[in-house]
Order: structure tokens, then C-alpha cells, then sequence
């Protein structure tokens, strides 16, 4: 007998099914949960991101030393790029990882030996296939138009054929808790047919996302009692419970997790494997990556928003510079004596760091924290951290803002606490816009500076506006005495109001982040000029590559 649940669907005993259940080909040792990556596939369909084959190339062979054991690289009957892809995927060496093409079951209208998505998945010359089939009844009628019964035989019959074909086969039951929910015997009975077809592994899908926790586990559980097969998990974010339904998968009998890094994928997104993954093996002690593998998530985070040309979330849970930055000064003080007091983790476990954030918010605890390697020998008393507490107070009394901005505190602390010389002074700039009469716009700006031995340069450039203009300039000028600020690029250039009521004489802050090729770093700037408050970011920026390369070399000398 089946019993009734109120909320979610139907449970209990052995279903009656005209399938037999497989023995399981698909196992995972030791206990340990496998990862299953979906980004250049399921997260490629997330608004804004796109990835070339170069890119998927990278970031595969970044999760291959990641540890992730499938990587699912695209659907390659669907597209030219992701034909071109699996060509060149087919040389890699990897260690770890299998690249997996998807597809679906076949189409209703084909025999499995002559549909071309099927066919397309065998001439990747992949080992290991996923393809997706209909587990809510309601897909199979109005979607496919076929009835529940043809349905079965499409799952069964492509499963089987591909397993004929040498393949092992992943089955992602497409909507499955929206189906169990629907009609749990039939959702079940989708799964009996994958199996009965000779898949190795079944995972749930909650493809649109709205599941609750206890409703995912449910689900699992009833699946692993009705069938011996290997079972995982294929979460959407769009109720905000990705990760977790995928981490409660795994606490109720899941051992296959899907997901894409960053939580990249359609709507809100997929089940976040920058968060599971560290969440699985720190917090339920599921051993499913090595210590120094683990220690590279936060990296392999960033490189793939970097070639999604996206910015990085910096408010990821592990991966997020905001992760373990602490600003009240309680805490700070806190983390000082014990860093488990406000910290879950210790943040190098996974490649990421401790960081305090000095603001109006921080007290003289913070500020010790944030210097305490730089300057050792000082304590909350010292005259120096006194006048440095004053500074910042002061400084963001004015809007400064030195938690994004680590290289403009470092030279305010480096001033204040080893009295040093600028490498440069501005003398004087300035910037002329001018409109001509085909409303072109052409900026011009006029600097000078003077280095501590009393040289001076005297320059002027065009630029395509006035802080590029204003940026050119300087570099015009302070490259006579500093060739190494050649190497230097603007990368980042942000503007924020600070007092909207004022209107267009209100004050803004500029933050800007530059490189070197080799490191990146923030600056800042105020004013009610946004020119002057760009001005002084610039310098600071220029500042502190100088600053990092004499410290470098004078560290480089006493070894």
C-alpha cells in the first residue's frame, strides 16, 4: 500500500512496475560523495555568460585538478561550438575528471538507432553519457504529446541504447519532485524504466527550482528504498535552497551531487558547487577531495568568473573575499583572541583568507588585527596606532572608505608609522574639456610633479575623457623617474555619490583598482571634484606600485 503525505506526494512500499530493477553499476568508494560539474553546460544558459572552447578547455582542466570526477561539457547536438569542443576535448589528459556530453532521450518521432541526438552523444566518443528524460507526467503529455506509457518506453529505449553502445549512462530525471509531487508512483515508475534500460546512476532533478529541503529528502529516501541504484541530486536555486537541498540530498543517501561553480545556470541559478563542496567535506566529514585540492576551490571560483567575464560574487559562503572579513570592532577584538569566535571555518582550508576591514565602525582592536604582522612590536596604547585611529575616524567622517581600498591604508599606515617620503609630489594639474562644433569631445590635461631630489617633469596628454586624459599625464610625467609604472593598467574605476541631497555639488568617491600583471590593488579618492577625487586615486595607485616594489626588493636584499 501507498500512504498519502499532506504536503509533498505519495510513499511506501515496492511499486508495482513491468520493469526489473538493474544491479548497480555505478559505485563510490569509501562513502564518498562524487561531484558532477554542469557550468560550461547548465551554467553557459545563466544571462550574460557565454564560454568559448578555449575557455571551456581551462576551466576544465581546472576542475580536473579540483578533484571533480564528471564535467559535463555540453550539448553536442545542439550547437556547432560544442561539436568543435568535444573534438578538441577527446586529446586531454586528465587525472581526475570525465568529460560528459548531454542530450536528451530520443525524440518521439525517431528510433533510437536513427535519432540524431543520440547519435550525437556516441560520436563524441565519451565513455560516460547523461541524457534527461520526463518525470512529471504532466511534461510527458503536454510537452513530448505522448501518452505516460510511450513515455516509459522513450527513457527505457534510449538508455538501453546508448548501454548497448558501450556507454555509461547518467539519467537526470528532469523534474522529478515537481512529478513525485504530482504523481509519485508514476515519478518512480520514470526512474524504474532508466534502470531497467541499464542506467548507472539516477539523479533527481528540481529543475524549476521551488523545493523545499524536507521535500528533497523525502524524495531520496524513497527512491533509495525502491531502487538499488546509485542515486544524486540536480538542484535550482530559484526558492534560494540549492545548496541546501543538495546538501540534505547527500545526508539522506545521495552520492552524486550536480552543480556549476558560482551557482551559474538559468533564472536564479544552480545548486552552488563552491559552497557544497566545502560544506560536504568540512561539515559532514565526507572525505571527497584532497586537503591541497580543497585548498584550490576559492581559486578555480575566481578563474571561472573571470572567463565568464563576470565579477566574482564576493559574498559567496568559502570563496568570497567577504567570506572572513570582519569590520565591527567587537568582532574584530573578538577574532584577536580566538578566530573561532566569528569564524565557522579556518579560511585557508579553502585557499581563501582572514581579512579586517577598517572603517568608522572599527575600534583600536581592529586596526591592531589589521596591522599586527607589518608592525608586531606596537599595542593599542602606542602613539602611532592612536593617531592612525584618529586618521580613519576622521577620513571616513569625510567618506573615505579604506575596506575596498587596502592600498590607500597601507600608505596612510606606512606614513604615520615610518614617517616615509612619497616617491612623487603633485604639484599642480589641469584638465580642460573641450566640444567642437560636430559635438566631438576632446579632453586634455595638464600635469606636474616633482620628485624628493628636486626633479621636476611638466606634461600634458589628450585622452578620451578627462580622468583617462588626467591618468595619461601623470603616467607621461612620472615615467621619466619610474619606468616601472609602465606596467601598470587601470582595470577598474568606480564612482559613488555620497550625499544625493546635494545634488551636483554633492561629494563622490572614486575607488580604483589597477595591476601590474603580477598584482592587483584598490585606491581612493574624495572630493565634490569628481577630477580631484580621481586625481588622488591615480596618485595613490601610482604610490603603491613604487611603495610594493621597493619593499619587495629591500625584503629580496636581507635574504
Amino acid at each position: 500500500m501507498l500512504k498519502e503525505t499532506p504536503n509533498f506526494g505519495v510513499v511506501g512500499a515496492k511499486l508495482a512496475s513491468p520493469y526489473s530493477e538493474q544491479k548497480p553499476k555505478h559505485t563510490v568508494k569509501n562513502n564518498m560523495v562524487e561531484f558532477y560539474d554542469t557550468t560550461l553546460r547548465d551554467g553557459s544558459q545563466a544571462e550574460g555568460v557565454a564560454f568559448s572552447v578555449e575557455d571551456k578547455l581551462i576551466i576544465i582542466e581546472a576542475l580536473d585538478k579540483l578533484g571533480v570526477r564528471y564535467i559535463e561539457g555540453g550539448y553536442p547536438g545542439s550547437n556547432p561550438k560544442d561539436i568543435e569542443f568535444f573534438k578538441r576535448a577527446k586529446d586531454m589528459a586528465l587525472e581526475t575528471a570525465t568529460i560528459v556530453p548531454f542530450g536528451s532521450t530520443r525524440y518521439p518521432t525517431y528510433t533510437t538507432d536513427t535519432d540524431p541526438n543520440l547519435a550525437a552523444l556516441l560520436d563524441t566518443g565519451a565513455r560516460t553519457v547523461t541524457i534527461f528524460g520526463k518525470s512529471w507526467r504532466l511534461h510527458a503529455t503536454d510537452v513530448l504529446r505522448v501518452t505516460a506509457e510511450e513515455n516509459l518506453e522513450l527513457i527505457e529505449g534510449s538508455v538501453r541504447y546508448l548501454v548497448e553502445n558501450g556507454r555509461e549512462v547518467i539519467y537526470d530525471a528532469e523534474h522529478f519532485f515537481d512529478g513525485y509531487a504530482d504523481d509519485a508512483a508514476y515519478a518512480v515508475e520514470t526512474l524504474r524504466a532508466a534502470a531497467a534500460g541499464g542506467a548507472s546512476c539516477l539523479v533527481l532533478c528540481d529543475t524549476n527550482g521551488g523545493r523545499l529541503p524536507l521535500e528533497i529528502q523525502e524524495g531520496i529516501e524513497v527512491v533509495l528504498s525502491e531502487l538499488s541504484l546509485a542515486v544524486g541530486i540536480h538542484a535550482h536555486n530559484d526558492a534560494g535552497m540549492g545548496a541546501a537541498n543538495s546538501v540534505l540530498a547527500v545526508q539522506a543517501g545521495a552520492t552524486h551531487v550536480q552543480g556549476t561553480f558560482n551557482g551559474y545556470g538559468e533564472r536564479c541559478g544552480n545548486a552552488n558547487l563552491a559552497s557544497i563542496i566545502p560544506t560536504i567535506q568540512l561539515k559532514l566529514g565526507r572525505e571527497c577531495l584532497s586537503e591541497m585540492q580543497l585548498q584550490a576551490i576559492t581559486s578555480v571560483s575566481r578563474l571561472i568568473s573571470e572567463l565568464a567575464n563576470l565579477p566574482h560574487d564576493e559574498r559567496q559562503p568559502y570563496v568570497g573575499r567577504s567570506a572572513f572579513a570582519h569590520k565591527g570592532g567587537l568582532h574584530t577584538d573578538a577574532i584577536r583572541k580566538n578566530r573561532l569566535t566569528y569564524e565557522h571555518i579556518v579560511p585557508e582550508t579553502v585557499g581563501n583568507t582572514q581579512r579586517i576591514l577598517v572603517s568608522d565602525q572599527a575600534g583600536r582592536g581592529t586596526i591592531m588585527k589589521k596591522i599586527e604582522k607589518e608592525y608586531p612590536d606596537y599595542d593599542k596604547s602606542s602613539p602611532q596606532v592612536l593617531e592612525l585611529f584618529k586618521r580613519l575616524k576622521e577620513a571616513e567622517q569625510d567618506g573615505y572608505q579604506y575596506e575596498a581600498a587596502e592600498a590607500s591604508f597601507e600608505l596612510l599606515t606606512h606614513k604615520i608609522f615610518n614617517g616615509y617620503e612619497s616617491f612623487f609630489e603633485p604639484v599642480g594639474f589641469r584638465v580642460i574639456v573641450e566640444q567642437f562644433t560636430d559635438f566631438a569631445m576632446r579632453s586634455e590635461a595638464t600635469v606636474k610633479v616633482t620628485t624628493p631630489d628636486g626633479l621636476t617633469a611638466h606634461t600634458a596628454a589628450d585622452g578620451d575623457g578627462p580622468v583617462n586624459a588626467l591618468d595619461t599625464a601623470l603616467r607621461k610625467a612620472l615615467e621619466q623617474f619610474y619606468p616601472a609604472l609602465q606596467t601598470v593598467r587601470l582595470i577598474d574605476y568606480k564612482v559613488r555619490v555620497l550625499d544625493t541631497k546635494a545634488g551636483t555639488g554633492s561629494k563622490v568617491r572614486v575607488l580604483i583598482e589597477a595591476s601590474d600583471g603580477e598584482q592587483s590593488w584598490r585606491t581612493v579618492g574624495v572630493s565634490e571634484n569628481i577630477i580631484s577625487a580621481s586625481c588622488e586615486a591615480l596618485l595613490d595607485s601610482f604610490e603603491y606600485k613604487l611603495y610594493t616594489d621597493k619593499k619587495f626588493a629591500t625584503s629580496q636584499t636581507f635574504k
